[in-house]
């Protein structure tokens, strides 16, 4: 009987101390299927750039249009593409027939018309002459005149001697009327033939101008990067002068024309620091520096851009008009701060979440981080994990950011200090390590 007790009471403590232990276990297992786990991230020390990102096209600083004043066929061509010319120099000539003849024909003018001042102040000098003459007789038949009136009165003429004296003055004075009229009319000649040889000079002018516009020249210094026109092809200018040649004047200085949003052109000024890559060089970075900020609205479909201009050197010839530039343009940049991820801002735990449902802390504006960089002074929420294992807050200014990374001016942050990025309750005993390989998890 004793033996049969002991093993009673043995199988007894047996019982208890595995029942024990299970419902141990199974109060560990439960909590930990409950349990909440968080990804942490050490903050650190580096560098943020603030940036604004924007393309663009590459366009030569200088370039000209070489065009034709006149219509006509081209003869020949002394410039083709990438052609490198100097100011002055023939690029094409366009067939000066036409307009040789016209300048003959302008000279011949010229000469017309000079002979017909000559003949003009001929009659001049002819009405000039006449008019001496008709004075003349003005003054002979007035002397007859006067002396046959005593004479009349002494009787000693007739009647009819002193009326035909006074016909023959009347008939002086209008004819020397008639001669000064005759006088005018040959100086409004001479005027008249003046005028007409300046208008046929002037025509000889336009002639031999025409007929020097036949050979184009290049205006600047540069290269060739276009040419429109072919030898026997027909130009007409009759609206507007045809563009034969675009000459870039210097390739080693180039500028970038960059389309930057309405909501980043306030944050961009002159003299700013730029990179930029172009698809031909994509392992190369080219860096420049904003020169203009053009007022010029770009209206695409509802969306404002607007130019701003970038100065960057090409001696090497790389760049070409026309690349498409992806522009990074520089707008504060820091050394040494604190660095706090984005997604630190904006995650907020689910204990958080209820107590604000419950009317308890409240999410503060600033709490999430966009992409885009806003200004400084502005206010965040990191959270961290209290010895209790809870999460606790920590309330920071935040300086510029990158979109990834923001920069902490001030708040209770230290270098090396873990703080909280993401949430995860895990009820299944499920962790998500797996698709995390670089993070770590505490309680």
């Amino acid at each position: 009987m004793a033996i049969r007790r002991k093993k009673f009471l043995f199988t007894i403590i047996i019982l208890v101390i595995i029942l024990g232990g299970g419902f141990f276990l199974y109060s560990k297992l439960s909590q930990k299927g409950t349990s909440q786990k968080f990804r942490m991230v050490r903050v650190e020390r580096g560098e943020i750039s603030s940036i604004v990102t924007a393309t663009g096209t590459i366009n030569p600083v200088i370039t000209v249009l070489v065009g034709s004043q006149i219509s006509g066929t081209i003869k020949a061509l002394y410039a083709d593409f990438n052609s490198v010319v100097k100011e002055g120099q023939v690029v094409a000539q366009i067939d000066p027939a036409i307009f040789e003849a016209q300048v003959e024909q302008g000279r011949a003018n010229v000469l017309n018309a000079q002979a017909n001042l000559l003949n003009a102040q001929a009659n001049l000098e002819n009405a000039k002459a006449n008019l001496v003459k008709t004075e003349v007789a003005v003054l002979d038949t007035k002397r007859t005149l006067d002396r046959n009136r005593p004479l009349l009165e002494r009787n000693v003429i007739a009647q009819a001697t002193l009326d035909t004296a006074q016909a023959n003055y009347d008939t002086a004075v209008a004819q020397s009327d008639v001669a000064k009229a005759q006088v005018e009319s040959a100086k409004s000649q001479v005027e008249s033939s003046k005028a007409q040889v300046e208008q046929a000079k002037a025509a000889l002018k336009v002639a031999e101008t025409n007929l020097r516009y036949t050979t184009i020249r290049s205006p600047v210094n540069g290269i060739v990067i276009a040419r429109n026109v072919d030898v026997g092809q027909t130009v007409a200018a009759s609206l507007q002068a045809p563009t034969l040649f675009t000459i870039a004047k210097d390739l080693t200085q180039m500028q970038v024309d960059s389309n930057v949003s309405e909501a980043d052109v306030g944050r961009i000024a002159v003299g700013q620091d730029s990179t930029f890559t172009v698809d031909a060089y994509p392992e190369r970075i080219f860096r420049g520096r904003v020169s203009e900020i053009r007022n010029a609205p770009i209206v695409v479909q509802n969306v404002v851009t607007y130019d701003v201009v970038i100065q960057v050197g090409n001696k090497d010839l790389k760049l070409k008009p026309g690349m498409t530039a992806n522009v990074s343009i520089m707008i504060a940049h820091r050394g040494g701060v604190l660095k706090i991820p984005n997604s630190a801002l904006r995650f907020r735990p689910e204990s958080a979440e209820k107590e604000s449902g419950k009317g308890g802390l409240p999410r503060k504006s600033g709490e999430q981080v966009k992409s885009s960089q806003g200004d400084q002074g502005r206010p965040g929420r990191v959270w961290i994990l209290s010895p209790e294992g809870k999460p606790k807050s920590i309330a920071v200014v935040l300086g510029i950011t990158d979109g990834t990374f923001s920069e902490a001016l001030s708040g209770d942050l230290k270098e090396g200090m873990e703080i909280i990025v993401e949430e995860a309750t895990n009820r299944k005993g499920r962790s998500q390590s797996a698709t995390q390989p670089f993070t770590r998890f505490g309680r």
